[in-house]
């Protein structure tokens, strides 16, 4: 069954914090997920589901059941989608989910209780693809960078009766208070696994450095709260997970230039302050 919704506008607000002000890069960047779907495809064969985006719609289809599933998004008439899934807790409607939402407006986190979100990526124009990890219950799908008031659907994941597991990624990356854990090396065209494994809900975002001389300082200037210097020495911007809340995970084949790349994820403390200014910040390497 599908729903339309009022307003989703502030939760798409916490995906592009102080230092994501790099949007265009961000879809340039993810474009190259395409071909790497295909090599993501081949690893095993998984349940598929189908996000269509287009600016003014979301629609969910294809098996949703739980385990492992590959997560197929089309987007049309807009330059972008970032699709989230949100499965929300037992016995929380969607009303409930809805009346929330000005809460979660001001601090993800505040999703606590009601649900938590299990798939956030960044989409862009014409097809992409990622893996994730299905629990049986009620979801809300929106697509947060659609403008205006952004769409949502609702959909139910049913008990699969022998669910599938994700293939084996290469590496693994990790998110915790406050710091990145997991691979600081990572091939070009590998499958890696991204996930959280702290309490709060993060975000595992990258920017490239021309040298690691130059990546060594863009990590400081982001720990020392310079997002402006760091944004500007930047050659290059992936994301890898918009949002996950605790024991979210994904995982996409990896297609970014090689270089040095710093992890860092922009959500913000209570107190206001952003997570790289504790410590996530973090420079790895990518090699072909």
């Amino acid at each position: 069954m599908k729903r339309s919704i009022t307003t989703l506008s502030a939760v798409a607000a916490t995906t592009v914090a102080a230092g994501l002000a790099l949007a265009p890069w961000a879809v340039s960047e993810a474009a190259t997920t395409s071909a790497g779907a295909a090599r993501a495809a081949a690893v095993g064969a998984l349940p598929v589901i189908h996000v269509a985006m287009n600016g003014k719609k979301i629609t969910v289809s294809g098996a949703l059941q739980s385990g492992g599933v590959r997560i197929v998004s089309s987007v049309t008439g807009e330059n972008g989608g970032q699709p989230t899934f949100i499965r929300l807790d037992a016995g929380v409607t969607f009303a409930q989910f809805e009346k929330a939402l000005p809460a979660i407006a001001a601090d993800p986190n505040n999703l606590d209780g009601i649900g938590a979100i299990v798939m956030s990526a960044m989409a862009p124009k014409g097809t992409s693809s990622l893996e994730t990890s299905l629990a049986p219950g009620q979801y809300v799908a929106g697509d947060v960078a659609a403008s205006g008031v952004p769409p949502l659907t609702t959909f139910t994941v049913t008990r699969a009766t022998a669910p599938a597991s994700l293939p084996r990624p290469a590496a693994t990356v990790a998110s915790i208070e406050f710091a990145f854990r997991g691979a600081s090396r990572l091939h070009d065209g590998e499958l890696v696994r991204f996930e959280n494994r702290g309490f709060l809900v993060h975000m595992i975002v990258a920017f490239r450095g021309s040298s690691l001389a130059r990546a060594r300082k863009m990590a400081q200037l982001l720990h020392e709260g310079r997002d402006g210097q760091a944004q500007k020495m930047a050659t290059g911007f992936a994301s890898y997970v918009n949002l996950l809340s605790h024991d979210g995970a994904q995982q996409l084949v990896v297609n970014s230039k090689p270089g040095y790349w710093v992890l860092a994820c922009f959500m913000t403390t209570q107190d206001g302050r952003e997570h790289t200014r504790l410590g996530m910040e973090r420079v790895i390497r990518i090699v072909k």
